[in-house]
């Protein structure tokens, strides 16, 4: 059986980034499944996934286009150290955490804290990064059409969420 829309599909994988440093790795890990065609993994994994079977070994390379996009310029913002209010104490580069805007909640990540303002990003931490994957190709089914209808795939089992 070949990997097409609505084949749920389960594989090992690494990722690295341009530089060859492992980002994520379901090593030592359970692999990942996921339901083809239903936006479950980014799309320019998903293409060069498509047609791939069992014991498949793929080496993919994937664009920021086609992954996580290029960073958004308007979603690096300056906030006065004030709005943290007494958890300004707390905060340090590095940190994520869920912004409250207009359109709802965000995650960003502090990227810089200087002279009383704090620089927050809220761009996918892989935004901007070519993508090097390394699949193994484990199973493949076809979706049953309860996960169809959900559009995901189900753990064993059955449904597995509320």
């Amino acid at each position: 059986m070949a990997i097409k829309q609505n084949s749920v599909v389960t594989m090992h994988y690494e990722l690295k980034d341009a530089q060859g440093e492992v980002l994520d790795s379901s090593k030592g890990q359970e692999p990942l499944v996921y339901m083809h065609g239903a936006s479950n993994i980014i799309i320019g994994l998903e293409e060069q996934l498509e047609g791939k079977t069992v014991g498949d070994n793929i080496e993919a390379v994937v664009s920021p286009e086609k992954g996580y996009g290029l960073p958004v310029e308007a979603l690096v913002q300056q906030v006065p150290a004030e709005a943290f209010g007494d958890e300004i104490e707390q905060i340090d580069v590095g940190m994520r955490f869920q912004a409250e805007t207009e359109q709802g909640p965000v995650p960003v990540v502090v990227t810089g804290i200087e002279d009383g303002i704090v620089t927050v990003d809220g761009n996918h931490p892989l935004a901007g990064k070519e993508l090097h994957f390394n699949c193994s190709i484990a199973e493949i089914r076809d979706a049953t059409s309860e996960e169809i209808e959900h559009g995901h795939a189900h753990g064993p089992g059955g449904h597995q969420h509320d």
